[in-house]
């Protein structure tokens, strides 16, 4: 199983109340993650323990140069962020170089995987077949 995995506490937290649900990563990773793949999702630092967070399905893996990111996907990323220039704040910060509108970027959007979500048994009970 791949590790999608995040360094700050507070991912963690917005993850697990469902506000963060993709991650933005400098460069092309396309060849990394890809959609219906199940990943752990993972806090901490390189050869450094880590903290499993849960396990999620990739809904969607999109490479763009960083300037066609809308508003949404920024905030998918981070809910604190809306603009292009804190999102760019934040990657220089993280991977420890200059960053612009023109690097590309890749937006991966997770769902996590719950053992048994409130409602999805009735949800899914007319889907697909005959009801009982």
């Amino acid at each position: 199983m791949e590790v999608l995995n995040f360094y700050s506490t507070v991912f963690a937290d917005q993850m697990k109340r469902g506000r963060k649900t993709a991650t933005i990563r400098l460069g092309d990773k396309s060849h990394k993650y890809r959609k219906s793949q199940a990943v752990l999702c993972t806090l901490g630092y390189r050869h450094s323990p880590r903290e499993r967070i849960f396990e999620a399905v990739i809904d969607e893996v999109v490479v763009l140069p960083l300037r066609e990111l809308s508003p949404r996907d920024i905030q998918h990323d981070n809910p604190e962020f809306r603009r292009h220039e804190e999102l760019i704040k934040f990657l220089e910060q993280i991977y420890g170089r200059s960053v612009t509108m023109e690097d590309v970027v890749t937006v991966v959007r997770f769902s996590q995987i719950l053992d048994k979500p409130a409602g999805m048994t009735e949800m899914v009970k007319g889907f697909g077949g005959a009801q009982n």
